[in-house]
């Protein structure tokens, strides 16, 4: 009785851990782990000052966040991005209860033309469009609210970014 017992419970965890046999870590898809990448500087096609700086610095910070991309500079990365952003734009959301003219609040939205490149072969990885998109409480000073909300801009833009970099089923 004891030897059944004692092949059942061998079965058992057999069984429970050949459940775990699909399960990886790391990414998800898209360029193999230890890969590294150089980003360059974005142009900014927009009438909005300081944009490409913000990009590259949440860009920079959510590929190390992600961790499946290494940083590179100084020509050295696998993998080049580089882009432009095209719009910057504001949208009324709400408006005051008893002033039509008046936004309460309102989403801003950056568009940003990116492409991707294998620096040897020069394939081209990634070529498309990505949005960001944060919300902005209207306040009396519009343009320190709008200042304020960038940096969540950026980030949102520069995650997309990222997952279209790193997930090759996005």
């Amino acid at each position: 009785m004891p030897d059944l017992s004692r092949r059942f419970l061998l079965l058992l965890g057999c069984l429970l851990l050949s459940g775990c046999a699909g399960y990886r870590l790391g990414s998800t898809g898209g360029f193999a782990d230890g890969r590294s990448i150089e980003i360059h500087a974005f142009q900014n096609q927009t009438t909005e000052p300081g944009l490409t700086e913000q990009l590259s610095i949440a860009l920079r910070q959510q590929i190390h966040r992600d961790g499946t991309l290494l940083l590179e500079t100084r020509d050295r990365g696998d993998i080049l991005l580089e882009g432009s952003i095209t719009q910057y734009m504001r949208q009324g959301l709400t408006f005051q209860p008893r002033d039509i003219l008046t936004v309460r609040d309102f989403e801003i939205q950056i568009l940003a033309k990116v492409k991707a490149r294998n620096r040897n072969s020069g394939e081209v990885i990634l070529d498309r469009e990505v949005t960001g998109r944060t919300l902005v409480r209207g306040q009396i000073d519009l343009t320190a609210a709008e200042r304020r909300a960038t940096p969540l801009l950026m980030k949102d833009l520069a995650r997309k970014i990222t997952d279209l970099l790193v997930n090759e089923d996005w």
